[in-house]
């Protein structure tokens, strides 16, 4: 399949660096106007975050809909949050409403206080059960109308009948899971679609890859159907290395002395009340970015370090074609759907769309026409 592009998404021009008096509110032009930025710019999907204290996704993503035309939207969701019959319902409606762009990323619920803060007292181990639960739940109910009893350990009811179907006749919509620990690759491995990273080096990549590809295997999945493999950057970038690199240390300076700015950390849904990261994933960040500031061609890791490795953070650091090299690198290894969101959100955004994402497409068309070509000579 082809590499495809992430972004996430925005409701106002409060960024972590250049913070909002009141970040928790819609600036609807604003908002309206990044989310056709993405669309016009050939962005594939936006995630639509979800947080105890952030907006409702549901909403933002229906808005999104109705404003654009090709981009796919993301659901963010907690199982905690909606029962797995009324989010097959939701879902499907939110698929046919788009004409077939919705797909549900799955977060399972990486720190404790945010899920207390909704009710949700069920530790680590008992959250990835119910996910994968969840996931089986909604399958059924996209798969046949037919009414069915479910008698689990997290979900019972009885003759529960969908009538509200994916869109263009399809029997699911995509399901996304991530995360980096043993229930985390193999949930995603043996039911998702698509499992996302965080950008880690490529070796730390490669190895997670290779996890999350064993046990897809193990659940009996053939090669073809394996999990699409999504990683997550913080591009800054700009027309050569050494203008990158002063405003990556720009960027640092802002992001040490605003300390977030109060913004939702996308990825894990944590505010920045949350304590240190339990999530294995920060932890594998924070744990890297003491190995050093660069790894491979321009990974950079004291964006980690100054917001404590609280939802993606890595950043890749440098010209436009450093970092469409860079994104390249991961493409080799797997990765088909790459997340970029910066730290000056619209204009990031734009800048992706002009000078990284037609780069890294252009040479991947170029890759393909000289396979062809050589088959055929």
């Amino acid at each position: 399949m082809p590499t495809e592009f992430i972004s996430a998404t925005f409701l106002n021009p409060s960024t972590e660096i250049n913070p909002r008096p009141n970040p928790v509110t819609i600036d609807l032009d604003y908002f309206v106007r990044y989310a056709r930025a993405l669309d016009d710019y050939e962005f594939n999907y936006t995630l639509v975050p979800y947080a105890s204290s952030y907006f409702d996704p549901w909403t933002v993503g229906a808005t999104i809909a109705a404003v654009t035309k090709n981009l796919k939207i993301i659901i963010a969701l907690r199982p905690n949050t909606l029962y797995p019959t009324v989010a097959a319902k939701a879902l499907a409606t939110l698929d046919q409403v788009s004409r077939g762009r919705a797909v549900v990323h799955f977060i399972a619920g990486g720190s404790d206080a945010d899920q207390a803060a909704e009710g949700d007292f069920v530790n680590k181990v008992e959250r990835y059960e119910r996910l994968e639960e969840y996931i089986k739940i909604l399958r059924r109910a996209w798969k046949s109308a037919d009414p069915f009893d479910w008698d689990g350990k997290y979900y019972q009811f009885k003759q529960f009948s969908n009538l509200v179907r994916p869109a263009n006749g399809r029997d699911t919509i995509p399901v996304s899971v991530g995360g980096s620990s043993d229930d985390a690759y193999r949930i995603g491995g043996s039911l998702a679609d698509i499992f996302g990273l965080w950008g880690e080096p490529l070796k730390e990549t490669k190895e997670q890859i290779d996890r999350i590809y064993a046990e897809s295997a193990k659940a009996g999945r053939p090669e073809g159907d394996r999990p699409r493999i999504w990683v997550t950057f913080r591009p800054i970038t700009a027309e050569t290395d050494d203008l990158a690199w002063e405003k990556a240390h720009r960027t640092l300076a802002a992001l040490k002395e605003t300390k977030g700015g109060g913004i939702v950390r996308i990825g894990t849904g944590d505010s920045k009340t949350a304590p240190a990261p339990q999530n294995v994933g920060s932890q594998r960040l924070l744990e890297i970015a003491g190995r050093g500031e660069v790894q491979d061609r321009a990974l950079w890791y004291p964006t980690v370090t100054a917001t404590n490795a609280r939802g993606a953070s890595t950043a890749l650091v440098g010209s436009y074609k450093t970092v469409s090299d860079s994104i390249l690198d991961y493409v080799d290894l797997g990765c088909e759907l790459i997340s970029i969101r910066g730290y000056d959100n619209l204009n990031d955004a734009i800048d992706y769309g002009r000078y990284i994402l037609p780069r890294v497409r252009a040479e991947l068309k170029e890759r393909e026409a000289t396979s062809n070509g050589s088959k055929t000579a």
